[in-house]
């Protein structure tokens, strides 16, 4: 029977998507691993491949189509053997009586599981059905591979052909990760949507519709200050040596068009700074605390109509000039939306600058599920009592440290950021 081709979860907080541009229009032929269409996630435009081969028989979403759920039905694949007249009004593949009460019994817990096509000798597992292509089952029973030791990566755990291919026989089936269980943010309080508009009834204003990207941001950032005990640690940051040592090192570096900034430099002692104190350089997992080796640092890019927060991996072990290219790129490519997902997903410790923008001081709220957040504020020149009592000027700088408490606590938190001081007002020592 025909196949459903379902809206891919491009993103782990992906709920739903805009079905920019097919690819493909119905009669073409495709094959595993060609693209489909363009999909508009809430981070970015990403391209959805084919899993399976076969003959695009019906396209049932048009493109441009915005707030289609994941694992909704978008398009039919026919494959060897099927022809269009096997769809159903609608779109839907059709059930004969036989196979689809054996999918009614075996799929009662998930209602929802994908439209596979029947065979007289569907394998199974513990009872319950496995749901492959017949062109992976063929490919399997010629290879005398088991379906049952294998993790399908189609829709739903589909098995497809690249599965099989992959697979040797005999190999035990995959072990699924455990997945932490997450807090759901609680509904919002206050007068409905309408009763606010009706408010302003008479006013004149103008209605700004929420992409995929806000409405994430406002869902995320609810959640934390919802659910994650914030608390917070502030200092001041003398810039001086840190600001002259610069200013050396891009004299050095001009030859190789290399300019380094204070952020860089704050990436660099925020790394070395978790590698000091391990103990921070973790992130809250629902029922435990995950303690990560490298040091990957999170930077906030401001982007129009919201931001990203490309992760720059292994930050302890790259030099300045490294995590300044990487940074500029990753910051370019985040204004233009073009980020795969593992480029903003993951890290532990995220940094938010808005130094550059005259902010003195602010508090950042914490993005799960990080341990800590790092809100840095301007340099500016201010009165200081030396180390010999004397009154002096400084370059100081602000910073605030947010902190998840179920992750790290007071005392743990000071000792990062005595560390970090150490690194940016004696910078020299970051590059040992």
């Amino acid at each position: 029977m025909p196949t459903e081709v379902l809206m891919p979860a491009l993103s782990p907080t992906m709920e739903q998507g805009t079905l920019a541009k097919w690819l493909v229009k119905e009669g073409d032929t495709v094959s595993s691993g060609d693209l489909l269409a363009e999909i508009e996630t809430d981070k970015a435009t990403m391209e959805f491949e084919a899993v399976d081969e076969g003959v695009i028989g019906k396209i049932l979403v048009e493109e441009g189509t915005e707030g289609v759920a994941v694992n909704t039905p978008i398009a039919v694949l026919l494959e060897e053997g099927e022809s269009a007249d096997d769809i159903k009004e609608g779109g839907s593949a059709p059930k004969a009586e036989a196979p689809a009460k054996e999918e009614a019994t075996a799929e009662a817990p998930a209602a929802s599981a994908p439209a596979a096509s029947a065979a007289p000798a569907a394998p199974s597992k513990d009872g319950e059905r496995i749901f492959a292509s017949p062109l992976a089952r063929r490919i399997a029973a010629d290879k005398g591979i088991d379906l049952a030791s294998i993790k399908g990566s189609g829709p739903k755990g589909r098995i497809v052909k690249s599965d099989v291919e992959n697979a040797k026989p005999g190999a035990a089936p995959a072990k699924e990760e455990a997945k932490a269980p997450t807090a759901a943010a609680a509904p919002p309080a206050g007068p409905s949507a309408d009763a606010i508009a009706k408010m302003y009834e008479g006013r004149e204003y103008e209605e700004v519709k929420l992409d995929g990207m806000r409405k994430t941001i406002a869902a995320r950032l609810t959640e934390a200050k919802q659910t994650i005990p914030h608390f917070y640690l502030r200092l001041d940051i003398q810039l001086d040596a840190l600001l002259k040592f610069r200013s050396q090192l891009n004299k050095q570096l001009e030859g190789r068009g290399v300019k380094l900034s204070v952020n860089d430099f704050i990436i660099k002692a925020c790394a070395l700074a978790l590698q000091a104190v391990p103990d921070c350089n973790a992130v809250w997992a629902g029922d435990r605390v995950l303690k990560l080796k490298p040091s990957d640092v999170a930077v906030a890019v401001a982007i129009e109509g919201g931001l990203f927060t490309p992760v720059l991996k292994d930050a302890d072990t790259k030099s300045l000039s490294a995590l300044s290219a990487e940074m500029k790129d990753l910051a370019t490519r985040a204004r233009d939306r073009k980020l795969a997902p593992h480029e903003y997903q993951g890290g532990t410790f995220a940094i938010s600058n808005l130094g550059m923008f005259g902010i003195d001081n602010f508090d950042a709220v914490i993005n799960p599920p990080h341990g800590a957040i790092l809100a840095v504020g301007s340099g500016v020149k201010k009165p200081v009592v030396g180390a010999d009592g004397e009154l002096t000027v400084a370059t100081v700088m602000s910073v605030t440290l947010s902190v998840d408490h179920r992750v790290i606590d007071g005392a743990l938190g000071a000792e990062f950021l005595k560390a970090l001081v150490e690194n940016l007002e004696n910078p020299m020592v970051m590059l040992a």
